[in-house]
């Protein structure tokens, strides 16, 4: 190991070792800001293990991340020639892999799943975004560029390369190469671009990380081996695309692994009363927005809904903004305060109930393709024949396997607490009638929570 890189010491993949340049990325205030971020949002206030954070969750993806990337040199009869699988690429892999989580906002997923899209309905963003741009702004800022050069990083194709990475093609309208839609690596590299967010099937290294994380401190147990996965992984040609398949028997922990991701939604990352408390954290963050301000480049100020338009701004901005409203003072913050007020002495928003439905207009839990099957996207090889790929339709696999591979949920909640206003609200005729199935309530917030 290079005197400059460090050892990890990590509860989930053990004594773990990160290149120099990975070292000064996280050495930076952009990065060291995901230490304040909770991986799971609100369920910490549900699950006291749950205390995790992005910091670590980076650090895990980075490390797996280039521990996959390096099939492609391991596997000698790829004969990729002019275009082997370089130090270089794996460095980018493992980069796109610890700074594709630097966009997320206060809570995680809250921040830009609920309050955003709540604040500025019509404004089109997402955490992967602010990713890149919060990667552009930590290398300018750093003085990295120097750093990059060192380790034979172009500033150019190989940053592209690791943006690429992290929230797919940057110009999705221009293809190039017939097709191929990518400009930081060809096409005979294309197996790259599925290690940290696969947009084929959904099976990369952020799931690796995040389940096996997220089970740890759930106190959950996780039916997916990612090291059974890296074990009989190989990289194989699919329609001029080198791509990662895995061999035919592991199908078995394909499927489990997608089971896992829907487990992890039913039982916490869906679980009601993390719902609603991450929806009293929405509201208040609505009622908090424009008295809070946070100074941004050129000493312009930003809100909490704006602080993303401006890197310098959201880097000061963490989950540390609920302790800045909960200790407030400020009468502008006073009704936001009692909300925040009311999580701490448990004083919850009521749940109402909740069913199936048909139609998907509020909480969906799925296996990451919507109703679709994602083991359809993917290709395996077998033992005699390791060089040829193939799908394998599930009805080849077990009788066992669900024919559905999607579920909506709509609940209700009342966010007063007294005995007269639940009296009122259990028995009002509109939720007698849902509950009857005569009348479909439509969504009133981006997780599907209706709000009574």
């Amino acid at each position: 190991m290079s005197k400059e890189g460090k050892v990890f010491n990590d509860p989930i993949h053990g004594h773990l070792e990160l290149h120099p340049l990975l070292i000064k990325i996280i050495d930076t205030p952009q990065f060291q800001r995901l230490r304040f971020i909770k991986q799971l949002g609100g369920a910490y206030f549900v699950y006291p293990g749950a205390s995790h954070n992005r910091f670590e969750h980076s650090i895990g993806v980075a490390h797996l991340a280039g521990e996959l990337a390096r099939l492609g040199i391991e596997q000698s009869e790829l004969q990729i020639t002019k275009n082997d699988i370089t130090d270089e690429d794996i460095l980018c892999v493992q980069i796109a892999g610890l700074c594709h989580d630097l966009g997320h906002g206060p809570f995680s997923h809250l921040y830009d799943g609920m309050f955003i899209k709540k604040q500025h309905p019509d404004k089109e963003w997402k955490h992967e975004k602010a990713s890149i741009e919060m990667f552009d702004y930590l290398v300018e800022v750093n003085g990295l560029k120097k750093e990059m050069e060192k380790w034979n990083l172009n500033l150019t194709n190989d940053v592209v390369f690791i943006k690429e990475m992290i929230d797919g093609p940057l110009d999705t309208k221009t293809a190039q190469d017939k097709g191929w839609s990518y400009k930081g690596r060809g096409k005979e590299k294309s197996f790259l671009y599925e290690i940290v967010s696969n947009k084929r099937n959904g099976i990369d290294v952020d799931k690796f990380d995040y389940f096996a994380r997220d089970c740890h401190h759930l106190g959950m147990k996780n039916n997916f081996d990612y090291r059974r996965f890296f074990h009989f992984a190989r990289v194989c040609e699919v329609d001029g695309d080198k791509q990662i398949c895995v061999r035919d028997k592991e199908v078995s922990n394909i499927y489990n692994m997608f089971h896992t991701r829907y487990y992890l939604h039913k039982r916490a990352y869906q679980h009601k009363v993390k719902g609603i408390i991450e929806t009293m954290i929405t509201d208040a963050f609505l009622k908090a927005d424009e008295h809070i301000e946070i100074k941004g480049s050129g000493g312009r100020m930003f809100t909490l809904s704006t602080a993303m338009d401006n890197m310098e701004a959201y880097t000061k901005l963490t989950d540390h903004v609920f302790e800045q409203i909960l200790f407030s003072s400020s009468d502008d913050l006073k009704e936001a305060r009692e909300i925040l007020e009311r999580i701490i002495s448990r004083d919850l928003y009521k749940f109402l109930g909740q069913k199936l439905i048909e139609k998907p207009d509020v909480i969906t839990l799925d296996y990451g393709k919507k109703d679709k099957n994602p083991v359809d996207y993917m290709h395996f090889y077998s033992k005699e024949k390791p060089d040829k790929a193939f799908k394998l339709p599930k009805e080849e696999v077990s009788q066992l396997l669900p024919k559905n591979f999607s579920e909506t949920i709509v609940r209700i909640f009342c966010k007063k607490t007294d005995d007269t206003s639940l009296s009122a609200a259990k028995d009002h005729p509109l939720l007698k009638l849902w509950k009857n199935q005569k009348v479909t309530i439509r969504s009133k917030n981006n997780l599907g929570q209706w709000i009574y």
